[in-house]
């Protein structure tokens, strides 16, 4: 077995582990104003790049759904749905936390770095907090341009996560959060079921030591997307607490517009 799909296995097993758990951390963001920020930014990200359409209209691929927060938002918006992710558990956690709207999601198990859609299928492509977990994220990048209509646009919210792995100045950062958040009375989301786990996993998947959303911007260009990053994206859809727990790895959006 490669490496590369040894880490995919190794995902695969973790995440199934933490589908439970995780599940929880979406059901939290869907019972608290998380909910509403993020479905406005979604709503708000789709009006701009596709004025003059309804939300009705557009077919919408969630990569790396996990527990279904963004699919869930992206229904309520009236938007076609179809939700992929590589673990069955997280599947299953999604369609219940989906309720009512489970049947109008399409839920697939599917690898981000190998999708089975024809080209050019849908509108747009929206993940988060996935692309730096991946052993092959240049090819999960094609893919999703691959799969992406002419006009459509492609959303990705990521972080430069575990780059204090890699990077004295970073852990530096990163255990100040640590002291910070303890401080100030905030539950540490950094630490956790297996937690060990995922730090063997991100020392060998590429993205960790490397400098972002630079990366994803020449990995995209050079795919023939127009991009653009907003790495302030934080401010808007964050929680405070999330804030205090990550403000070493400020999450960024990349944007990118297939001609």
């Amino acid at each position: 077995m490669t490496q590369h799909k040894t880490i995919t296995e190794e995902n695969r097993a973790y995440w199934t582990r933490r589908a439970s758990g995780y599940s929880e951390v979406s059901r939290l963001e869907l019972d608290t104003a998380q909910r509403q920020k993020w479905r406005d930014c979604l709503s708000q990200e789709l009006s701009q790049h596709f004025p003059g359409r309804t939300f009705e209209d557009l077919h919408i691929l969630e990569v790396g759904t996990g527990p279904g927060f963004f699919a869930i938002l992206l229904c309520e918006l009236g938007c076609r749905v179809t939700a992929v992710d590589l673990t069955p558990a997280m599947l299953c956690e999604a369609k219940k936390n989906a309720g009512e709207l489970a049947g109008r999601i399409r839920f697939l198990e599917m690898d981000a770095q190998a999708l089975s859609f024809p080209d050019a299928s849908f509108d747009a492509v929206v993940s988060r907090n996935l692309t730096w977990n991946l052993p092959r994220p240049e090819l999960a990048y094609a893919e999703w341009a691959r799969v992406l209509k002419s006009g459509g646009l492609l959303l990705n919210f990521d972080a430069n996560w575990y780059a204090y792995l890699f990077d004295e100045k970073a852990k530096d950062a990163y255990d100040w959060d640590r002291v910070n958040s303890a401080e100030q009375g905030v539950g540490d989301q950094n630490v956790g079921e297996n937690f060990d786990v995922m730090e063997d996993i991100a020392r060998r998947v590429p993205l960790s030591p490397v400098r972002r959303p630079a990366w994803d911007l020449d990995r995209l260009s050079a795919l023939g997307l127009a991009c653009e990053a907003n790495e302030e994206i934080w401010r808007r859809v964050w929680s405070d607490e999330e804030k205090l727990n990550f403000a070493s790895t400020p999450l960024f959006l990349v944007r990118g517009k297939k001609e």
